[in-house]
């Protein structure tokens, strides 16, 4: 039909057009198989198990969520033009899909960081405490609550209604998704944070680095920083030193990535900027700030350290020894308390 189309001056538009569309459709697709894989990847393969958290009951949401976004894709590219309980899809669909998923993406990210955050402060002191079913049913009942709050405000509030019919007004051959400003908003805090935090401590980060000896505990290569800090630092100024080094050092290819964004001002669709590695390098954000805040309420057992499958934040509360792989004290106390 499209090449018929094409053989004469009529039809020349609308090839253009139909040619454009299917283009654009292949490409979100492409787009979401790799997000889906992504997604999967993260949660498939991590380096250790878990315990319950709110954010990793988002993680799974938002994995799944993607999943039905691409199945539904897909489904619509296959077959282009068919009608479904009374109603018709065509590659429009797909087009509107994305940006309706892309406008609930993009008002997420401030109540599910601020639960996240408050999840961590209220839990950091009692890691000792496997979460029970209410706490479980809870984390649930938040997520579903947050993502059917999210599809309401885009479909029914004016504001974002309106931003939905003047992108899909641009031009029917496009196909244009906005980004979220609260993930630049919290982008734009998390560098400042980071920036200010390393400035703060740069003397104490510095001597760590250059004391830094390559060993092995549990099998394991690990990084020993056998520098013995100032007594007169206060233990929280000392904790941030650890803090920062257990974090940029899992997270710092996506620190430089995060700045290199934001200074040159790229907008990454909302769809495609919620993914679980993102999830991931936030989390461990704020398992690190929850530490810090409540830093002399931190109980040290091994369950409590299974929070966050990316870092070892234990090594910041038990200091080794400069001549062995053992921890200097007894694993169950902090060492300098200011």
């Amino acid at each position: 039909m499209a090449a018929r189309l094409c053989e004469n001056g009529s039809g020349q538009y609308h090839c253009t057009h139909t040619s454009q569309r299917l283009e654009i459709s292949y490409i979100l697709v492409l787009i979401m198989l790799g997000k889906v894989f992504l997604d999967f990847f993260m949660l498939q393969n991590k380096p250790r198990a878990v315990k319950v958290s709110f954010m990793g009951y988002f993680c799974v949401s938002v994995a799944l969520l993607d999943f039905t976004l691409l199945l539904s894709l897909c489904f619509i590219f296959c077959f282009e033009d068919f009608a479904l309980w009374g109603v018709r899809f065509t590659e429009y669909h797909i087009c509107l899909f994305t940006q309706i998923c892309s406008l609930t993406y993009g008002l997420v990210p401030f109540p599910v960081y601020l639960l996240a955050a408050l999840d961590y402060y209220s839990t950091v002191s009692h890691t000792s405490q496997l979460p029970t079913r209410a706490r479980k049913l809870l984390y649930g009942f938040a997520v579903v609550v947050i993502w059917i709050s999210g599809f309401f405000c885009t479909v029914r509030v004016p504001a974002v209604s309106e931003e939905l019919q003047m992108q899909n007004s641009v031009s029917p051959s496009q196909c244009p998704v906005s980004g979220s400003w609260q993930s630049s908003l919290v982008s734009w805090v998390m560098v400042l944070l980071l920036g200010t935090a390393l400035l703060a401590c740069w003397k104490e980060v510095t001597a760590m680095l250059l004391s830094a000896r390559l060993l092995s505990f549990s099998s394991q290569p690990v990084l020993m920083f056998p520098y013995e800090p100032n007594t007169s630092t206060c233990y929280k100024w000392q904790l941030l030193s650890r803090l920062l080094l257990c974090f940029l050092g899992t997270w710092a290819p996506l620190v430089v990535l995060q700045v290199v964004v934001l200074l040159l001002g790229v907008q990454i669709p909302a769809y495609v900027e919620m993914n679980v590695p993102w999830l991931c390098f936030i989390n461990s954000f704020l398992l690190a700030a929850a530490y810090w805040c409540r830093c002399h309420d931190v109980e040290l057992t091994e369950e409590g350290w299974c929070t966050d499958p990316f870092v070892s934040w234990k090594f910041c509360f038990m200091p080794f020894n400069k001549e062995s792989t053992k921890p200097a004290d007894k694993p169950g106390t902090v060492i300098v308390i200011c």
